[in-house]
């Protein structure tokens, strides 16, 4: 039996870390969960996880800040990390794309498109079809 792959949420609304761990799960992935951006960089660091989900509008560090601090770190650069936010322009895209984020999509998003990208970035073929939400 192969070890199932770990995601890391990072969100500040409760309401959508839950929502995240919910849909992900019914993945057959396993959920750790953050509340900021600093507690979603020491996680990072302490568990290793496949992929990291992470808004970009956070206290005590924002996602962008979290996500420059991981991939510009030989340890942690190869974590694929999915920007999730509401911040939905060209300006934000190209932030992300500087400080290594390996995928943007915008709230409100679908589950199928996180889903995909999620996927994608793990070379996960195991996730074929993935539950309606």
């Amino acid at each position: 039996m192969t070890e199932k792959k770990k995601i890391l949420v990072v969100d500040d609304e409760k309401s959508m870390t839950n929502l995240l761990k919910k849909r992900i799960e019914s993945a057959s992935y396993d959920v750790s969960i953050a509340s900021d951006g600093q507690e979603g960089l020491n996680k990072a660091r302490l568990e290793m996880p496949d992929l990291i989900v992470a808004d970009v509008m956070m206290p005590r560090l924002d996602g962008y800040h979290m996500c420059r601090l991981l991939k510009f770190d030989e340890k942690y650069k190869n974590i694929p990390i999915i920007m999730l936010t509401s911040r939905d322009n060209d300006q934000d895209r190209m932030t992300a794309n500087a400080v290594g984020a390996d995928a943007y999509v915008t709230k409100p998003f679908k589950g199928e498109e996180l889903m995909s990208n999620i996927k994608k970035l793990l070379g996960d073929e195991s996730v074929l079809s993935v539950p309606a939400t």
